[in-house]
This record gives C-alpha cells, structure tokens and sequence, in this order.
C-alpha cells in the first residue's frame, strides 16, 4: 500500500477564524494581572545591569504618582512561580516605591523563546554597556543554536555560516561582523571587561586581547598596572599574534607594554608606595622626582642645622 506523502494542511481554528481585533485584545489584556513581587523570580543570568542612578530615582518617583503605566514581562515555571522576562528596572522601582506588587503581562513561552524576547526587549533601551549587549547578543546566539540554527559568531567569518549573525544583525544596528566582536568580549576575564564599560580600554583592542588565555589576560593586567597604560589596537594585534605563534610570554607582553604610543600616559618617576603615598597630588605628573629632591635637600639641612645647635 503506497504511502500517502501529501503535505498537512494546517486548517485556522473556527474561533480564531471569527475572532476580532477587539476580541484579541480582550484576551491579551485577561493574561495581564497584578502580582506579588515576592512570586517573582528574576530571569536566570540576565545580563542587563538594574543601576542606582537619577534614571532610576525618576522611575520611582513616577511610579508613586501613577503605578507602573507599561506591564513588565513574565512567564509562569513549572514550579508555578513567575519567572521575569522584561521589566527589571521597573521591578526594582516598584520595590523602593514599597509597592508589594507589580503588574505583569503573563506569556506561555519556553525557555528559549523567554531568553530572545528578554534579550529583544532590553536591546530598545537607549545606554547599554558593551558587556550587557555581549552576553545578550551570546544568549540569544546559544538559544537559537538549540532551536537548529547556524551559529558560527565566535569564529573567523565565513561566508557560509553567517545566518545567525545576519539574523541577530537584521534585528538590531550592528552589522554581523560586529555582533561577532561583541560575543568576544565574554571571554574577557571580568577587570579588563569592566575597563571596557568604564572606557578605560577601546572596543577594538578589547576584542583583540580575548584571544588570549585568562592567565595572558591577568599578566597583561598587571602591566597595565605597572605602565600605567592600556594597550593600543595595534599592541593588542601584536600581543594576538605573539599568542598564536606561541610565543607571548610574560616578558614579551611587559615589552609591548613598555613601547611608546602617541597617547601614552608618562610614566611616574617612583613605583614604592612608600614614596608615592608621600607625594601631594598637586604635584604634577613628571615632577614627583623634584618635588622628592627638594624635600630630601629641606630635610638635609634640618639635619645640618641639628647638629649645629648640639655643638
């Protein structure tokens, strides 16, 4: 008996047929509820900082004088508690107006479609860190790799593998080769990567120096520390290409920090804390080694001047 391989046809509902704008509307406004804070459960290593900043005061200030006006995100568990999706800062707002309860929309999603409408969600925002849109664009990534998409973003690019890039790219303002960059930056060890959202090391340089180990990362730290210096695109291309040769040792990468940039930070004169800790911080930078000259000469001639008077 030959087999029938004719395709299935998906026929619409009869309700959903005749169901109205109106209609549908009323149905997403009975999933939106008001629920008790302590039922909710923030969303499993949401890369989005909740900051103690004016914007944050603002948000409370408005939801003491008309409640929260956009619902926040959830999903209920298995557990039959709630898990939040978007709406963090509005959930932490609600908690410092001394609100019990937060008005929620309540969508029946899986773990993976939570985690891209969490990421879609908080992508609107107008500041975000270049950390937060790394390990977002990283978890959106990985949540489309479960559902059987191509998604070669850590690698060097490739023509052919470049459907989740592109898809991720078609839904936000980084090209693909960009949101590549930014998944990088999640193999950063945590200093360096905070440097990144403090500005105190450029986008590019940083995603040269995650090529390397988490021990290359930790020495390079320390030279920063020591040269009182962040590396340039171009030291951290080299340090990139010492490392895949093999040969970027501890030394080589002190040596590349001690080269000389057009923005190099003059070095100070002393690194013994005792004599830093000493020096007034309105001496300017290049003149502690006066400023120490002339305080040993002072003391030599107190010391000149004790002994005339013991004779």
């Amino acid at each position: 008996m030959a087999r029938n391989n004719a395709p299935k046809i998906e026929l619409t509902a009869y309700d959903d047929l005749f169901q109205t704008d109106e209609s549908r509307e009323e149905a997403k406004l009975s999933k939106i509820r008001d629920i008790p804070i302590s039922e909710i459960d923030e969303f499993p290593d949401h890369p989005f900082k909740v900051l103690m900043d004016e914007d944050m005061e603002q948000l409370v200030d408005s939801i003491k004088r008309s409640g929260v006006m956009t619902p926040a995100t959830v999903r209920l568990k298995e557990d039959g508690r709630y898990e939040l999706i978007s709406g963090h800062r509005r959930k932490k707002a609600c908690e410092l107006a001394g609100l019990e309860t937060l008005k929620c929309e309540v969508k029946e999603l899986t773990r993976d479609e939570a985690i891209i409408v969490m990421v879609e969600s908080n992508l609107q925002r107008t500041t975000i860190l270049p950390s937060e849109k790394a390990f977002a664009y990283k978890m959106r990534l990985e949540a489309m790799k479960r559902q059987g998409e191509r998604t070669d973003l850590t690698s060097a690019p490739v023509v052919q593998k470049l459907t989740s890039r592109e898809k991720i790219a078609a839904e936000t303002d980084d090209s693909h080769e960009q949101v590549r960059r930014f998944i990088r930056l999640t193999e950063l060890v945590p200093e360096i990567l905070q440097m990144v959202d403090d500005r105190q090391i450029a986008f590019r340089p940083a995603v040269e120096i995650s090529y390397l180990t988490e021990e290359q990362q930790y020495t390079l730290l320390e030279a920063m520390s020591y040269n009182d210096a962040t590396p340039s695109l171009a030291q951290a291309i080299k340090m990139k290409k010492f490392n895949q040769d093999g040969k970027l040792t501890n030394e080589v990468i002190q040596s590349i920090m001690e080269e000389e940039k057009p923005n190099q930070k003059e070095k100070p004169a002393f690194r013994d804390e005792r004599i830093t800790k000493l020096i007034p911080k309105s001496v300017p930078r290049g003149q502690e080694a006066d400023f120490v000259v002339k305080a040993l000469e002072f003391y030599n001639r107190h010391l000149q001047r004790n002994k005339a008077h013991e004779r």
